[in-house]
């Protein structure tokens, strides 16, 4: 899927995000799904970026467009809280000045996923344009990402995005 399609309804209010309008034109908006997705370590990682907040950045500015990627952890709550991100991009009700370019899904642990949540993952990645799966950094869990030693799957997301990691 590229773009919003015709027929998916519009979610109810409860199951969307929140729209907040922009001013600011990172090159790149990570927009969390849920809180603890992992929307501002990209945003420390990789240059000329936005966390999101959580809300859907809408340019203020008519004609403007807003990239964005949508992050999730891999447990049940954030497959499903990228589900309805997904869902409420793909109604068309964002307009023309969001562009979603994929979901990024964070793993929320070591080791592979049970088949339950690799099979949620499928589905909910046949709603996005595109999908990363980034792997658990446990050493990041007491320590801060250092942007010159990146996982492949990181240097990837962002060769792919056309994105350059930090230098500090």
């Amino acid at each position: 899927m590229t773009g919003p399609q015709a027929g998916v309804p519009v979610p109810d209010n409860a199951d969307r995000l929140p729209t907040r309008p922009t001013y600011s034109q990172p090159t790149m908006w990570w927009l969390g799904a849920h809180g603890g997705a992992g929307e501002s370590t990209l945003a420390g990682l990789a240059s000329r970026t936005q966390a999101a907040d959580h809300a859907w950045p809408v340019p203020a500015q008519r004609g403007t467009l807003a990239r964005v990627v949508l992050v999730a952890r891999t447990n049940r709550a954030g497959l499903a809280a990228a589900q309805r991100a997904a869902r409420e991009w793909a109604s068309g009700v964002l307009g023309d000045d969001v562009r979603l370019e994929g979901l990024v899904l964070v793993a929320d642990a070591a080791g592979r996923l049970p088949r339950e949540l690799r099979d949620y993952v499928h589905l909910v990645s046949g709603g996005v344009p595109r999908t990363w799966s980034l792997p658990w950094m446990g050493k990041w869990r007491t320590g801060e990402p250092d942007p010159h030693d990146l996982p492949r799957e990181y240097l990837r997301l962002f060769t792919d995005l056309s994105l350059s990691p930090v230098h500090s």
